[in-house]
């Protein structure tokens, strides 16, 4: 796992197959997205490379329930004192009561459907007690207050987690960066949705974004999702 400094107060933690991303407040850790299943020495190693404990971290945040970005949670959530927020609408899946819907390639480009079948398969995610169900324009305790943005599509409870005072976006899945390219997301259970989504986050004012799979933005954020959105049925 590679740790890259994005802020002061932000980092990335690029796993093989996707990221998660550290916020550092002064009264302790955030950590949106916990990887893979087995992803939690990583993610101490991590805590301890920007000088924290693991008694810092204070939560764990969930985008979406799928296991490459909820995997590690369960085994982070069980090192104690941490809570663990997810959207409601796929909160039933991360605690293992409710199956997880598959992706629906129907409007969805060719290329897709090939990766889809061609991808590797994952660890499945452990079930794991969701502390904190979170919906739209709930206001998360890090980052100076984080916005939940609902953001279906991707999953049907898919949220990003906008930070105003800093201008940081966090979007899990519900967009990518991918060489040079942003662009909606792939493997969603309603394309149309996702799309609608993308177009609603691009409307946020953000100088950083955040993305489960592709290189941050750290700059004019929200210039390069409204292009995205804009362009040809946005991805």
């Amino acid at each position: 796992m590679e740790i890259v400094e994005l802020l002061p107060e932000l980092h990335l933690l690029r796993f093989e197959v996707v990221q998660a991303y550290l916020w550092r407040d002064a009264d302790g850790l955030t950590l949106i997205d916990s990887g893979v299943a087995g992803a939690g020495p990583a993610v101490a190693d991590a805590i301890r490379s920007v000088g924290a404990k693991l008694g810092d971290l204070r939560r764990v945040v969930l985008t979406h329930f799928h296991e490459d970005h909820a995997g590690g949670a369960a085994e982070i959530a069980a090192w104690g004192g941490v809570e663990v927020f997810a959207p409601r609408l796929d909160a039933g899946v991360i605690r293992g009561t409710s199956p997880a819907p598959s992706p629906v390639f129907t409007d969805a480009p060719d290329w897709e459907r090939s990766l889809f079948e061609s991808k590797r398969e994952l660890p499945p995610a452990p079930p794991v007690a969701v502390d904190h169900e979170v919906g739209d324009r709930d206001v998360l305790p890090f980052g100076g207050g984080a916005r939940v943005v609902a953001a279906p599509g991707h999953t049907p409870g898919s949220a990003a987690f906008h930070l105003p005072a800093s201008g940081v976006l966090f979007l899990g899945d519900a967009a990518a960066n991918v060489g040079g390219r942003t662009m909606v997301g792939v493997f969603n259970v309603d394309r149309s949705r996702a799309l609608q989504s993308l177009r609603a986050l691009s409307r946020l004012e953000a100088e950083v974004a955040c993305f489960g799979h592709g290189e941050p933005i750290l700059g004019s954020a929200s210039a390069a999702l409204r292009a995205a959105a804009a362009s040809s049925n946005g991805g």
